[in-house]
């Protein structure tokens, strides 16, 4: 009985060990440690690590185009029959332009009153951020014609726009979203194997930051880590408690009835993950299966409130690093591109990146190099974002079936579910 008992463990403990060299947040996190130590013991050398954080970024906006284009196409296009769902579709489009503009505000609100960027007077003065703007090195004022005819990214965003909405009435449609869909698989493929190259961008980003300007970075990192968790946690249990509360609805109930796929979405970093179990379980709480079916996918697109809180405060935080002042006009530029940039950010691991690398090189304002330094610590707040996003879905879908008089919970256990959800 003894050996027995004392044989389970082992195979529990090697499990263990394999998922934890099979993580990629456990490389990115040793790979930032090296980056440090590295840039403590010998700055000169790892000064020179530039080029491998830069390599990486470089290969990442190659992905921008063509990820914009295929999520966005196929987010308008697969909302299928508008004319049949038009109410729904048109009400929900609406709920996730309010819901998610209010995510960015809050996420620059929150930058500018905590300032994690800000380190001294002059920042870090990593370089002179006049060179990336021809607004600033000429003394222009803002134009916002130029700014479009200049920036491919909001081209390729107009593009892919009107694209989504023609195929809507094209009779072939479905064979049209079958190729996209195929090609948007291959696309983020590729993109899934560049992520695995994500430690050594880490070691180059955070090796080059320290050996140049020491330790003290670190701090901004820490406050940026610090101001995104506390910004998300207000933003579920202020923003969207209050709209859960004004349906007579417990966020917390709501939680708490979610939390397995809370769990799931923590453990992969992508809300995607538990999209399947999200719907089942959204219907078995009473929604009905057409609201479900249309808020929840397109939510997954149009209405990642996560990703926008964090998207709006990095643009912030760089903007403080590089010491960049940004007019009011520049930042509802900011606003206006995150608006549409972040409709690109599909739950999938490294999208938020591509948006955020995609959106900086349309403001034409902070340099996007400046993603070689949140590359150490993006992975570690991708499961914020994740959560975050999963949570405002389902909060979204309820709000929706509830306005359409769809929403009946348990019909044939129905005071478990009101329990649940707190009714």
């Amino acid at each position: 009985m003894e050996i027995t008992s004392a044989q389970p463990p082992k195979p529990q403990k090697k499990s263990f060990i394999r998922r934890l060299f099979t993580n990629l947040t456990f490389w990115v996190l040793i790979a930032i440690v090296a980056g440090i130590i590295l840039g403590t013991v010998n700055p000169a050398l790892a000064i020179k690590m530039e080029i491998v954080g830069k390599t990486f970024v470089d290969i990442i906006k190659l992905f921008i185009a063509p990820i914009i284009f295929l999520t966005i196409v196929l987010g308008i296009s697969t909302m299928g029959d508008l004319k049949k769902v038009g109410r729904i579709g048109i009400k929900s489009l609406l709920y996730f332009e309010i819901v998610t503009t209010f995510a960015l505000a809050i996420g620059i609100l929150a930058a500018y009153v905590i300032r994690p960027g800000h380190i001294d007077r002059t920042g870090l003065n990593i370089q002179d951020p006049s060179k990336y703007t021809k607004a600033a090195a000429s003394g222009a004022a803002f134009d916002w014609g130029k700014f479009f005819m200049d920036n491919l990214t909001l081209q390729v965003l107009a593009v892919a726009i009107l694209t989504g909405i023609a195929l809507n009435f094209y009779s072939r449609r479905q064979q049209v979203i079958g190729v996209l869909s195929k090609a948007s698989k291959l696309v983020f493929g590729g993109l899934k194997y560049v992520m695995y190259l994500a430690p050594l961008g880490a070691f180059g980003g955070m090796a080059y930051t320290i050996g140049k300007f020491g330790l003290q970075t670190l701090i901004p990192l820490g406050k940026l880590m610090g101001t995104v968790y506390l910004t998300m946690a207000l933003f579920v249990f202020i923003i969207l408690g209050s709209i859960m509360r004004y349906f007579n609805l417990s966020i917390l109930s709501f939680l708490k009835y979610i939390e397995e796929e809370l769990l799931l979405v923590l453990g992969t970093s992508s809300s995607e993950s538990a999209l399947p179990s999200v719907m089942k379980k959204l219907e078995q709480l009473g929604c009905s299966k057409s609201v479900v079916g249309l808020v929840v996918p397109t939510g997954y697109s149009f209405n990642l409130d996560g990703t926008s809180i964090y998207l709006s405060m990095a643009v912030i935080f760089l903007a403080q690093l590089y010491n960049i002042h940004l007019s009011l006009p520049e930042m509802l530029s900011i606003i206006g591109i995150l608006m549409l940039t972040s409709k690109g950010a599909a739950g999938v691991t490294g999208s938020g990146f591509i948006v955020l690398a995609s959106t900086l090189t349309a403001l034409h304002k902070i340099p996007v190099e400046g993603l070689a330094f949140l590359l150490g610590v993006d992975k570690f707040m991708s499961e914020a974002r994740a959560i975050t996003n999963i949570i405002g879905n389902g909060v979204a879908t309820i709000v929706i079936a509830n306005t359409e008089n769809e929403f009946h919970p348990g019909e044939t256990n129905i005071l478990a579910l009101k329990k649940k959800i707190g009714r």
